[in-house]
């Protein structure tokens, strides 16, 4: 057998660097000075107004000497400059993010099966779409793919950070592997479904990086609104000089140029992509990889959560507690039967009835190749039961009561009242019920008894539900459950409402309905009949143990394979939401405090009537247009903590989180600019030429 080789991997470590870092802070502001590139600051024209204009006020500076005027400049640059930190602070921690993802890859010879079932060796750049691997213990995998047979214990740290190993098989949804984890135990054999260069951590890296990051729709209408309004200000900035001249007060272009950049909504402007960044990497914190910034702002705007049953709501160990036979059949009977159904269900609960049938009833395990000449039923979504076919023609059948009756129906049968009963029972108390029946030739087919089944509710699920409640949120349970167990369970965790019996087709039907009525639907999902669902989906959470499928259907994958993590995805997106919200109202507020430093300052010679408006206080004409350029300056650099970390969000309604935002940051973005441009006017003021 071949050896692979690899090269070292360094053990991957967290992104952990506080919000402004020193040592980040150094490494971004040379990215910041590249983006002083015209190029790059078109795609802002709110800060590509603010650089031109601050190109104009340094030719116009050159020509005069004076103190006042490179103060200005410099400060004109400054706020450029500033503005560019912002985003690459937020591109930085990514980039730290992408380094170490980097690190996980490496130089690896695939084994790769020949159609013969030979072995050849060859670099994991050339393998293919659809090529057969084999991966055994202390090997590397060489690429993105599927179980396709075997078993083995995996090394994901390098992925997800989780130094625990999982178990990734063949035959379920727990079949994907990534390139660049480890197989710890037993052998696989692995095909590849990622192009070179398409793997996940290639695409991992590039979008933690930012260089896959587009706008989103709001983004780019509250840049429309932004742009318009500088066009507003740089019209009314470019018509004031002629009314400067006739007024007897002409105003310099370095005076122009202030007033213009104070006055355009430049605190947002600036902060805007740095707050996008900066909700994907919040995403990233928690492990989960957002395909798009459209994906994370539509997390904001969910109206419906659709949350499966099992794993998410529960504990997802649905465990046989019991059987239960009907009055004319015997309980070793129906444990019999039972196991026999049970031996080609590969979900846990199917081994959970065999488990119980050998503790309970003194049942020895069967293996399905014991039974050489029976034919097994798997367990499917569409059929809802799974079974078995002996020789001699019986046939035994183990599944969902209504998929279970209506086949003892088809065979002849004739359900009697005693198991609608007994399914009920167990239904209002919360279990799960799985009828069993048989058919033997030449007589109808029978219902044996009733499986109980019993899942737990996990700790704290009411409590959050409520909360989404508060967001204004429907949360609706996806189970295969039959209808009653649905509704006990749903009424313990508080869920709004719940989907029974629900196949891939009523998913989607689901999701098409809730998206007619205008409302946004996020659902989490791992297998192969999620990705259509999945891929409707306004927000599609695909969990990374599950298939290649699901995860190519989604638009974003958790990492860490945990369906709950869905609420947290919401609370981030709306969090995002809130920010840009709140600093754009905040920059608004700011332009309202700044009219009453400079055109008081501007005009105050030549209508010294105005001075009335200078209710600040503030020194000469020179030290009020100096302070609120500082000013304008140094609130991007205070704010970039704030858009990076985010608003704090609590749970409540529109109309509250509205007044809480213009208490806040619309009364504080009045207030702030005042006390601000204040204190450095008692500073500036003192300076040579401008005081």
């Amino acid at each position: 057998m071949s050896t692979l080789t690899t090269t070292p991997v360094p053990a991957p470590t967290r992104v952990a660097a506080g919000l402004l870092d020193p040592r980040m802070l150094l490494a971004a502001v040379p990215e910041a000075m590249r983006k002083l590139d015209p190029r790059v600051m078109v795609r802002n024209p709110v800060m590509f107004v603010v650089e031109v204009g601050a190109v104009f006020a340094t030719v116009s500076a050159i020509a005069d000497t004076g103190t006042f005027a490179w103060t200005v400049v410099a400060w004109l640059w400054v706020t450029v400059v500033f503005a560019n930190l912002a985003e690459a602070v937020a591109e930085g921690r990514g980039k730290a993010q992408a380094a170490t993802l980097r690190r996980t890859r490496t130089e690896t010879t695939a084994r790769r099966l020949s159609g013969s079932g030979d072995t050849e060796d060859l670099p994991a750049s050339q393998l293919r779409l659809g090529d057969r691997v084999v991966v055994v213990a202390g090997e590397v995998i060489p690429g993105d793919g599927d179980v396709v047979e075997g078993i083995a214990s995996v090394d994901e740290s390098a992925i997800t950070g989780e130094s625990a190993p999982v178990i990734r098989e063949s035959g379920g949804d727990r079949s994907s592997v990534t390139g660049g984890t480890k197989v710890l135990s037993d052998r696989i054999v692995v095909e590849i479904t990622a192009r070179p260069g398409e793997s996940f951590i290639d695409k991992m890296i590039a979008l933690v990086e930012g260089a896959s990051r587009q706008k989103t729709p709001n983004e780019i209408a509250l840049n429309i609104l932004l742009a318009s309004l500088t066009i507003v200000f740089l019209a009314a900035t470019a018509t004031l000089q002629p009314f400067a001249v006739y007024s007897g007060a002409e105003q310099s272009v370095i005076v122009l140029v202030a007033l213009l950049v104070c006055l355009i909504p430049t605190t947002i402007g600036a902060l805007l992509s740095a707050i996008g960044i900066a909700g994907m990497d919040r995403l990233v914190q928690h492990n989960v990889l957002a395909m798009s910034g459209r994906a994370v702002e539509a997390a904001g705007d969910v109206n419906t959560l659709l949350l499966d049953k099992t794993g998410t709501i529960t504990l997802g160990n649905r465990q046989a507690a019991e059987f239960i036979p009907v009055t004319d059949c015997d309980d070793q009977v129906l444990a019999d039967a039972a196991q026999l159904s049970s031996l080609a269900d590969e979900t846990p609960e199917g081994r959970s009835i065999v488990v119980l049938a050998k503790t309970r009833h003194g049942l020895r395990e069967r293996s399905p190749g014991e039974l050489s000449t029976a034919g097994f039923v798997p367990f499917t979504a569409q059929t809802r039961m799974s079974g078995v076919d002996l020789q001699g023609g019986r046939q035994v059948r183990k599944g969902a009561a209504a998929a279970v009756m209506k086949w003892v129906r088809d065979n002849g049968g004739h359900p009697t009242a005693e198991v609608g009963v007994i399914v009920d029972a167990i239904s209002t108390g919360g279990g799960t019920p799985l009828v069993v029946a048989e058919h033997v030739p030449g007589s109808p087919a029978r219902a044996l008894g009733v499986i109980s089944l019993k899942d737990v509710v996990k700790e704290g699920m009411r409590e959050r539900f409520d909360e989404m409640r508060r967001m204004g949120i429907r949360t609706v349970m996806i189970t295969g459950d039959n209808p009653l167990t649905a509704r006990a369970i749903a009424e313990e965790a508080g869920v709004d409402d719940f989907l029974a019996e629900a196949t891939p087709e009523d998913k989607m039907a689901l999701i098409r309905k809730e998206q007619e009525g205008g409302r946004l639907v996020a659902m989490t999902g791992d297998g192969t009949n999620d990705a259509p669902a999945l891929a409707q989906a306004d927000v599609g959470v695909a969990m990374n143990s599950g298939t290649s499928s699901a995860k190519e259907a989604g638009n974003m994958v958790d990492l860490d394979s945990n369906p709950t993590k869905l609420i947290e995805v919401v609370e981030i997106g709306k969090q995002l939401l809130i920010t840009r919200g709140s600093l754009t109202t905040f920059s608004i507020a700011n332009d309202v405090a700044k009219y009453f430093a400079i055109i008081p300052a501007m005009f105050a010679v030549a209508y010294p009537g105005l001075d009335r408006l200078n209710i600040m206080g503030l020194a000469t004409p020179q030290s009020a247009i100096l302070s609120a350029v500082i000013f304008n300056a140094l609130i991007i650099i205070g704010l970039i903590p704030l858009a990076l970390r985010g608003v704090r969000y609590t749970p409540s309604s529109a109309a509250a989180m509205l007044r809480r935002n213009l208490a806040v940051y619309g009364v504080g973005g009045i207030v702030a600019p005042f006390v601000g441009i204040k204190l450095i006017d008692l500073f500036v003021s003192q300076l040579p030429g401008i005081g």
